[in-house]
């Protein structure tokens, strides 16, 4: 009997709407199918006939790209096989003017706070290995130990000690931005290399409400910008439109001696910021006064979007700014608060292999959670300064 070979016939992409259990998040999308590393031409006979560009069909990445900008968070399943090179041609594809990594060389700073937290991979550096435990080898690097956020070293008043393992909070809601200089990137991708498994938290609120939620070991919490804007009165939906935000230099410098509130939701007001003189020097013109609420390119939808732990001053319509610093946060809280309830949050049960692409100018998200030291958690974070400032209003 003569020998055959068969050809398989790749899959199409599959996409479908995260469901979440006794909640109102009306966000998400999770998509199967996509092979970032072995596309190849024949796989544009699933969707007719494309231009072979890179390792991604043009037709495969518009469906990628309208989920995002219509579902906000998406998460690419069973992609262990990516290597950093193809995470970033992915993210980088968003914006394909884009250059370098989004924080810049604000990482190199020893008092950022951002610089415990994360590694550089070598070969690839607008790609960073971010996690928790000792990693023997790691493309390139060896060695390397990796500091999960823990909100005991954020936070003003930390979850008692015999309760950390069992407990947790949001650490810092955020955006992916430098803040200072280089524009908000328009996408972040993060690929679990490694998960724990096997224990969930309580995660507690502690403002005052009693709000708490049931979340994965080590989750990454993510919250709409469109609905934190679409639930505001129309008296606070006026004052977003006409406002702008003005970003303190050198952010993640100079909130390094603050604290946060127990909700992750920005800083108390102690007067713990360093002044400019102990900042690197301040060039007037990188300072970033941006938008309250910036435009969706695919929608129009409109998000509230603030980095609450970065901002200095509100610059209003009448040509007033609003200087003092409590003031500010106070007006930052009340506005950003109602987005972040309990049945607004999605928090992503990692598996390994997954890729979660996020609308940066678009979603707050949050590192949550406390890891026992051998607890080993890998992850590869992708995100580059955008080409562009954001679109308001």
């Amino acid at each position: 009997m003569p020998s055959s070979t068969m050809t398989l016939t790749p899959q199409p992409i599959s996409i479908q709407p995260i469901s979440v259990a006794e909640s109102d998040v009306d966000f998400g999308a999770v998509i199967e199918n996509v092979d970032l590393e072995n596309l190849t031409a024949e796989y544009a006979g699933q969707f007719g006939s494309t231009p072979w560009n890179g390792n991604l069909l043009d037709n495969d990445f518009s469906l990628i790209r309208d989920a995002l900008y219509k579902s906000h968070v998406v998460v690419l399943k069973n992609q262990a096989q990516s290597s950093p090179k193809s995470q970033y041609e992915l993210t980088h594809r968003f914006d394909s003017s884009a250059v370098g990594y989004g924080h810049g060389k604000t990482l190199d700073a020893k008092r950022s706070i951002l610089h415990p937290d994360i590694k550089t991979v070598p070969h690839q550096p607008e790609v960073q290995i971010i996690g928790n435990g000792l990693v023997p080898e790691y493309e390139g690097l060896s060695n390397i130990k990796l500091v999960h956020p823990h909100h005991k070293k954020f936070h003003k008043h930390p979850i008692p000690e015999e309760d950390d393992l069992t407990h947790t909070r949001f650490y810092r809601w955020h955006i992916d931005a430098a803040l200072y200089d280089l524009n908000p990137p328009k996408v972040t991708s993060l690929l679990a290399v490694s998960v724990p498994k096997g224990r969930r938290q309580t995660l507690h609120y502690d403002d005052g409400t009693g709000d708490e939620l049931d979340v994965p070991l080590g989750t990454t919490a993510f919250v709409s910008g469109y609905k934190m804007y679409d639930i505001l009165s129309d008296e606070d939906k006026e004052f977003v439109w006409s406002s702008r935000i003005e970003y303190a230099a050198h952010p993640y410098i100079w909130m390094s001696g603050a604290k946060s509130r127990s909700d992750g939701l920005g800083l108390f007001s102690d007067s713990l910021e360093l002044p400019d003189s102990e900042l690197p020097p301040i060039d007037p013109s990188k300072v970033q006064i941006l938008p309250m609420v910036w435009k969706n390119p695919v929608t129009g939808q409109l998000a509230l979007q603030m980095h609450p732990s970065a901002v200095r001053r509100i610059h209003l319509a009448s040509g007033e700014v609003i200087e003092d610093l409590k003031t500010v946060r106070e007006i930052v809280h009340k506005l950003q608060r109602p987005g972040i309830s309990p049945k607004l949050v999605y928090a992503h049960d990692w598996e390994e292999g997954d890729m979660v692409l996020f609308n940066n100018q678009g979603v707050l998200h949050s590192v949550v959670g406390a890891f026992t030291e051998d607890e080993v958690r890998l992850f590869r974070q992708c995100n580059m300064a955008a080409s562009e400032s954001p679109v308001g209003a």
